[in-house]
């Protein structure tokens, strides 16, 4: 008898829950509501070497009619390597036709990366290439990003004029406050092209006294390069830890760019637990697609 939406729903949920409580902080809900979450696999937990990103999307139809929509993301995993690791994906999911498999897939992959270590293959050099583009950048790196399929994505870009001089400010937008247990979330957004506008938008932010104030203010920009078609990218977690780098994660799921989000903390006394990250990024996603 093929399995009632009903069911197919509560298998997703106790898959979901499992696997939280399996991965930890490793297992990250980037998007409730359109099921899509992220976990990060490494080959030992003390000093891994290699470290590959697995992203899902959960179909309505999975895990009885189909299977989960899913990215491998790793700056060393090309060609042969990704075929491979892609196959025995594949046939994971058919000899286990009907029934939940994100854990069988974690662990294969997590097999091939023990594996990779204890071969004589080189360390994957994953070094990020800086490139000065201001005298003053910091830590900006330049990532080569491979978009997710493009037609789930909406395409959010904001296209700001050439002529527009770096040090001009530009408009910040304001979203909807989220308050859960007396912790208050709030994002801005404001459309950027230059690493010296991200820094004006910050300084304008904080000196609005409220958002000075704040626990945390937690950012993450992508300017896409023309140029070089890569994107110059980055975040901050500002004390909340491993904040910045899902926001990041978000944005570049979204496939957004020329655009920084800062999302603004008050915490108000009361542990949220992983409840934070999905405060953060719901409030960044609903002021990205307003």
């Amino acid at each position: 008898m093929a399995a009632s939406d009903t069911e197919r729903a509560q298998q997703q949920i106790d898959e979901i829950e499992a696997l939280s409580s399996i991965y930890g902080d490793d297992w990250c809900v980037v998007d409730e509501d359109e099921k899509i979450y992220c976990i990060k696999i490494s080959d030992c937990l003390d000093q891994p070497k290699w470290t590959l990103c697995l992203q899902v999307i959960l179909p309505p139809g999975y895990p009885a009619a189909e299977p989960p929509i899913y990215q491998l993301n790793a700056p060393w995993l090309r060609g042969q390597d990704y075929t491979e690791l892609a196959n025995s994906l594949e046939e994971i999911y058919v000899q286990n036709l009907g029934e939940s498999i994100l854990y069988l897939w974690v662990e294969k992959i997590r097999e091939v990366l023990v594996e990779k270590a204890q071969s004589s293959d080189p360390e994957p050099d994953i070094k990020k290439t800086t490139e000065e583009v201001d005298e003053d950048d910091g830590d900006d790196f330049l990532l080569d990003y491979q978009p997710i399929q493009e037609d789930q994505i909406k395409m959010l870009n904001y296209v700001t004029p050439e002529s527009q001089e770096d040090e001009e400010l530009p408009p910040i937008h304001h979203g909807n406050p989220i308050t859960d247990r007396r912790s208050t979330f709030q994002a801005h957004l404001a459309p950027v092209v230059t690493v010296r506008q991200v820094k004006r938008v910050l300084e304008k932010l904080y000196e609005n006294k409220k958002i000075a104030s704040a626990t945390h203010n937690i950012y993450a920009y992508r300017i896409y390069c023309e140029d070089k078609q890569t994107f110059l990218q980055d975040c901050e977690d500002d004390g909340e830890t491993a904040a910045g780098g899902r926001l990041l994660h978000l944005m570049q799921i979204l496939n957004v760019h020329n655009v920084l989000v800062v999302v603004s903390r008050w915490y108000g006394g009361i542990l949220l637990g992983p409840d934070r990250f999905k405060h953060i990024n719901n409030c960044a996603r609903n002021v990205l697609v307003e």
